[in-house]
């Protein structure tokens, strides 16, 4: 049995729990790996312009590495330049998370800190694994699987 590896400059047992959590929700068998990076306003809001032409600063940003993982299970045979013999395990992508616009959330909706960055980093490994949220059926199927992990890890408030 593999894991997801949360790659970060700061040691996150919150982080590694969701990621432990997708991880089995996605029914996965080999080693992935995600690297998370811990960014500004100023730096998100330029990732965000960089790269879907959006000038405004948002929480978190997902840059998948895998195409057409939806679903599936990953196999590192079918994934062999995003394989990492050093890690043994494939980069399934990146993420960028903006920690006041977390906390600035996590007051706007009366929960935790903990509880905003467990849900957006939830959020943005399912975009890792291929889900989206711009048509409404795939919303609604995003935010059960996301809920189905916030309520196996116990995080509510």
């Amino acid at each position: 049995m593999g894991r997801l590896i949360v790659l970060s400059e700061e040691d996150n047992a919150t982080l590694q729990a969701v990621a432990d959590a997708v991880y089995k929700a996605e029914k996965q068998k080999i080693n992935l790996y995600v690297d998370v990076s811990f960014v500004s306003a100023e730096d998100i809001r330029a990732l965000n312009k960089d790269n879907r032409n959006v000038d405004a600063v948002t929480d978190v940003l997902s840059f998948p590495m895998l195409e057409g993982v939806k679903g599936k299970i990953i196999k590192k045979k079918d994934n062999i330049l995003d394989y990492d013999p050093d890690m043994k395990a494939v980069f399934l992508g990146s993420v960028a998370i903006c920690r006041e616009k977390i906390a600035a959330q996590a007051k706007e909706y009366g929960h935790s800190v903990e509880r905003e960055t467990a849900y957006l980093f939830a959020h943005s490994l399912f975009h890792l694994f291929g889900y989206d949220h711009i048509a409404e059926d795939d919303k609604k199927e995003m935010r059960q699987r996301e809920d189905s992990v916030m309520n196996a890890l116990g995080i509510l408030k």
